[in-house]
């Protein structure tokens, strides 16, 4: 290989490489808050992930016999699998409120790449389908139609963002990241959830009976109700995200 064709080769790898990273440099994880209650004890979202898998039993049991209130956004995936436990929290209309994760928990990424080893929709028509048909499981299993919506990774490109708003939904980031996408252990992820602010939104996940973090968002919970906090559902209060998504900039 000559020296030229060598430096050339280099500089267009050089430049790919670059490329590249100025395209994962665009994706974005957005926060949300909710309005501050700014008396009591404080108040803060639960919000459950249901990626695929089963249903952990000791945080949905927690939730209905301490009467916690929790936003679930659910793939087409578990509903598949977890009737009973879809009909456990379409009995109790007051605590639950399911939300649009995808049709099969794909990240809403509109170029190709992989997130957390997960590879993404890669082109603005896989976006829409995978949000379309995560409503449309949603109202195949019964319920009111979503109005918010939560991404594989909770991870975004913008152009997917402004293509979910148009679509009609408000996009779930969140404050406090509980459980390390069920992958902490129990004392880590009690301590995380315990340490909640009043108007804080909280991630965690029920989809992973076996992990120990289910044990910790149990225990967290009840810290924070211990402390006289306040939970809600992301529709039964005033919320602010970042990044465009709950707002209508999107829509003009």
């Amino acid at each position: 290989m000559t020296g030229l064709l060598r430096k050339s080769l280099c500089t267009i790898a050089l430049s790919l490489a670059a490329v590249s990273a100025g395209n994962a440099a665009t994706l974005v994880e957005p926060t949300l808050h909710l309005k501050p209650q700014g008396e009591g004890g404080g108040r803060v979202a639960l919000t459950l992930d249901a990626c695929g898998g089963k249903t952990d039993t000791r945080i949905l049991s927690a939730l209905v016999e301490n009467r916690i209130p929790a936003t679930v956004f659910v793939t087409g995936i578990w509903l598949k699998h977890n009737a009973t436990a879809l009909e456990i929290m379409r009995a109790h209309p007051d605590l639950f409120e399911l939300e649009n994760h995808g049709g099969r928990h794909i990240p809403a990424v509109d170029t190709p790449r992989k997130i957390y080893g997960i590879s993404s929709a890669g082109s603005p028509d896989a976006v829409q389908a995978e949000v379309e048909s995560g409503a449309a499981a949603l109202a195949s299993a019964g319920g009111p139609a979503p109005k918010w919506f939560r991404g594989a990774t909770a991870e975004y490109s913008p152009s997917a963002i402004a293509m979910i708003r148009k679509l009609g939904f408000k996009i779930a980031g969140f404050s406090v990241n509980g459980d390390g996408g069920s992958l902490l252990g129990a004392k880590e992820t009690a301590r995380r959830i315990a340490a909640a602010k009043d108007g804080d939104v909280i991630i965690a996940h029920i989809n992973q009976p076996t992990h120990a973090a289910g044990e910790g968002v149990v225990q967290g919970l009840l810290a924070l109700k211990q402390k006289g906090m306040t939970f809600v559902r992301l529709d039964d209060a005033e919320d602010v995200g970042n990044d465009g998504t709950t707002t209508d900039r999107f829509n003009k």
